[in-house]
């Protein structure tokens, strides 16, 4: 039996010319983990105080226990490595991760390949329930207390909610634009009420300001240790079921015939994308197009497998956000720009260049 292009398994999976089910190939999963080392070494080496990237990355495996190398730095070198600049790239990993896999994921489940937590109104549902609890409850930006990634996950899977069921509104017909279309009204919307709050509260402006804008500045390890447990969630949550978006994307039918439960298996893939999305922007603010950026690309380079995109989503958007605070706080210093600009920068052009892949795609 032959597969044409597009064709998929009978688990649904799409299938590769030959009929062997599409797999995550390890020269994929090595190049990944390359480039999340190299952006870590790379994060952790620039900044005021340039570091040797060699003694940087021998400081880092002296973090493994019992590993033990001279990397020649000094006591004061050392302290800056671990205590000032890991911890901020660390944080870029967990955050471009949990975004770049959030809109892997939902791209698989909308089967939209323009879905993106930023347009879908997430980030923005997120943002306003951060914006609240720190403009009425006087959270600081530097210490986020348990209750602000908790609200952003409430705002997140609200905003989401609202997105799904204004697409929706066309029934079963509606076209791959309308769900985008929805987000950016529910954005407008949330964006309005943040922006109203915020004026009711004008001495939470700059503080919200500047987050607003996306940013990894960091003190310490608090932010990474806030991040990691809705990191761990989300990750396994839709790792575990990658699969299952392979076959959602098929269809509701399609999927039902494959003894699938749609709605049910939609409904914890959104809640698992929210919440990652929740935390990351808690963690950092509204960064956009990293879900854009990172799947797609993925998608064009590895293969149209969710099974593929969704973990080297993971691995690639951490090194690239990684990288791109990177370019952010070095490239206007000893000024730094908020990394939001930069992604959104790059983002655009690229968002472009999907709009007109999709559009190919549809016609």
């Amino acid at each position: 039996m032959t597969h044409r292009p597009g064709a998929t398994t009978r688990s649904g999976v799409p299938a590769r010319p030959g009929g062997a089910p599409a797999g995550l190939r390890p020269g994929w999963l090595v190049a990944g983990l390359v480039a999340v080392a190299v952006a870590l070494v790379v994060g952790v080496s620039l900044g005021p105080v340039s570091l040797p990237p060699l003694s940087v990355a021998a400081e880092l495996l002296n973090l493994i226990p019992g590993v033990r190398l001279d990397s020649g730095l000094s006591e004061r070198e050392i302290a800056i490595v671990t205590e000032l600049r890991l911890p901020r790239a660390v944080l870029g990993l967990l955050v471009g991760g949990l975004l770049a896999l959030a809109g892997g994921c939902y791209q698989g489940v909308f089967r939209n390949p323009l879905a993106d937590p930023y347009l879908l109104g997430v980030a923005a549902g997120a943002g306003l329930a951060v914006t609240t609890v720190i403009a009425l409850g006087g959270a600081a930006i530097g210490a986020m207390p348990v209750t602000v990634p908790l609200a952003a996950f409430g705002g997140a899977l609200g905003a989401v909610l609202m997105t799904y069921l204004l697409g929706s509104a066309q029934g079963r017909h509606r076209s791959p634009v309308t769900l985008i279309l929805a987000g950016v009204a529910v954005s407008a919307f949330l964006s309005a009420g943040q922006t109203y709050l915020l004026q009711r509260n004008a001495d939470s402006i700059q503080q919200v300001y500047s987050w607003l804008l996306g940013r990894l500045a960091t003190a310490g390890w608090g932010d990474v240790r806030m991040v990691l447990p809705y990191f761990v969630i989300t990750v396994a949550v839709v790792l575990l079921h990658r699969r299952e978006i392979d076959v959602l994307s098929l269809g509701d039918d399609e999927a039902t015939s494959l003894g699938l439960h749609p709605q049910r298996s939609r409904y914890l893939l959104i809640a698992a994308a929210s919440l990652g999305t929740a935390a990351a922007v808690a963690a950092a603010g509204l960064i956009g197009f990293v879900g854009i950026i990172v799947p797609h690309a993925l998608r064009l380079l590895a293969g149209s497998s969710y099974r593929v995109i969704l973990p080297l989503s993971l691995l690639f958007g951490g090194a690239f956000l990684t990288l791109t605070d990177v370019v952010a706080r070095t490239v206007a210093a000893p000024g730094e720009i908020p990394i939001g600009v930069v992604t959104a920068l790059l983002g655009g052009p690229f968002f472009v260049l999907v709009l007109r892949t999709s559009r190919r795609l549809t016609v």
